[in-house]
Order: structure tokens, then sequence, then C-alpha cells
């Protein structure tokens, strides 16, 4: 009995992962609007019946899909600052960092459709803002760890540097999209080490 419950519940893991990963390249290809959930499930091998035993819809399995990116972006960054060393290790480690996340990322433009369906729906927005007000948190926390290893005042407060991180993260990464010869991967790590040496 415990076996065959174990397998079951392995089954089920299995399907979610894979209407996940479906799910993730469809918005990626498609948008989320454009997304059915038809798409998904064929893309996956399910049934519809498959998807709704595993999500109430579309936006619950986006959010999941976030969730998942951002539990890997905070654990990244941990490890960045847990390495520890001077700072300009530390700063050199985070230049690396981002400038691998815009270019290796797909996930970008499921944080786009996320903060889209966000702007028309309050209950949604408040669950994407607690995912933004973690990652500010956790980059003001890295930004104030550096300043005092290196024994240097902030230019600005660190909740600001945040915010300036992450706006310019998310203007960089629109302006790769559009146009990637001009955001090729030597300006973007310019421009970074702009940012983290002010």
């Amino acid at each position: 009995m415990k076996r065959e419950r174990l397998a079951h519940a392995q089954r089920r893991e299995q399907t979610r992962e894979r209407l996940l990963e479906a799910a993730r390249k469809t918005f990626v290809k498609k948008g989320l609007a454009a997304t059915s959930v038809k798409d998904i499930t064929e893309a996956a091998g399910y049934t519809r019946g498959a998807f709704y035993s595993n999500f109430n819809g579309k936006p619950e399995l986006l959010l999941e899909l976030l969730r998942r990116d951002h539990d890997s972006a905070q654990v990244n960054l941990r490890a960045i600052v847990e390495e520890g060393g001077t700072p300009a290790e530390m700063k050199a480690r985070a230049i690396a960092y981002y400038s691998r996340y815009f270019r290796d990322r797909d996930c970008f433009l499921l944080w786009v459709e996320a903060k889209l369906l966000a702007y028309r729906d309050t209950a949604y927005q408040e669950r994407i803002n607690a995912f933004r007000h973690e990652k500010l948190d956790q980059i003001s926390a890295y930004i104030r760890t550096v300043s005092e290893r290196d024994g240097r005042p902030l230019p600005l407060q660190a909740d600001a540097l945040a915010l300036g991180l992450v706006s310019l993260s998310d203007g960089v990464q629109f302006s790769r999209m559009c146009d990637p010869q001009t955001a090729s991967d030597k300006v973007m790590q310019t421009v970074l080490a702009g940012f983290f040496c002010t």
C-alpha cells in the first residue's frame, strides 16, 4: 500500500513538472494570453483533467514558475554573500552573476507577463509584489554587506540602490530582447560594473 502511494505521488509530481515545463516554453513562445490550456496539455502529453487536477488555471501555473525562478535567484545571490571575500571579489561575482542572468534566462518574459497581469488584477498584484519585496530586501542586504566590508558609506540608501539595480536589470533585459547587438554581453558587463562601482 505504501509503495503504491509513493508511486502515485511520484507520478503526480512528474505530471506537474511536465505541465510546468510545457507551460514555460509555450508562455515564452506565445505569451500568456495566446497560450491555451490545450496548448500546454498537448505539449506535455496530458489531458485537461491532468492540468486542472494540478492547477486552478494559467495564472496559478505562471505564479509557480515565477516562484521557482525567484527562489533560484535568491539562492544564487545568497551564495555570493556567503562566499565572502573582499568587496571587489563580491562585486566581481555579482557582475558575473547578473551578466549570466541576462544572457541565460528566458523567465524574464514570464515576469513581464505576470507584471501585466498584476497591473489589471489586484489580488495577483499582491502575490507578485511579495516576490518583488523579497528580492529588493535581499539585494539591499547584499549592498549593505558590501558597503560595510568596504568601509565606505553608500552614495544612496541601500533600498534606493536595490531598486536602481532591479530597474537597471529590467531595462537592460528589455534592450537586449529588442536590440541584441546594442546590448551585447560586453556592454552589459560595463553597465553593471559602473553600477556596482558607485
